[in-house]
């Protein structure tokens, strides 16, 4: 039984199905879903901080809240509750640490991000949530 689910969203095609996995598992366990986008900062750390950065990880913030916005108003249709927040950092830790902090029961993560470039660039999110969560995780295929 599930009661806090934990769901990763970036706006892909991917993440858009592990949303509707996390609404239909919280819609059997009546659950609460918790929607987060992190802006992977770490692709700024060789940038210097100046204008450059700051118009970057505003494009980034500005995709996260259209995401979880979108995630807000599918939940909502499907009558579960839903919480959802924008996080900085390394994607895989923030999961993690979001887990932990919202005693998430499941974790549901998309395969691989908006791209093979970023799974190339970042390593696969979805491996570093199976291996350091310490919930159960779902990952789902395309």
């Amino acid at each position: 039984m599930f009661h806090q689910i934990l769901v990763a969203v970036d706006g892909s095609k991917i993440s858009d199905k592990a949303l509707e996995t996390a609404i239909g598992e919280a819609r059997v366990w009546k659950a609460t879903v918790h929607a987060i986008y992190v802006v992977e900062t770490g692709l700024f750390s060789s940038l210097p901080m100046d204008n450059t950065w700051e118009i970057m990880y505003s494009m980034l913030e500005k995709e996260g809240n259209k995401s979880l916005s979108a995630a807000r108003e599918k939940a909502e249709k499907e009558g579960v509750k839903i919480e959802a927040a924008i996080r900085q950092g390394h994607a895989g830790n923030e999961i993690v640490r979001a887990a932990k902090e919202t005693d998430a029961d499941l974790v549901v993560v998309g395969s691989h991000g908006k791209s093979e470039v970023d799974r190339l660039l970042l390593g696969s999110v979805s491996s570093f949530v199976v291996s350091n969560c310490p919930t159960n995780v779902l990952v789902v295929r395309p």
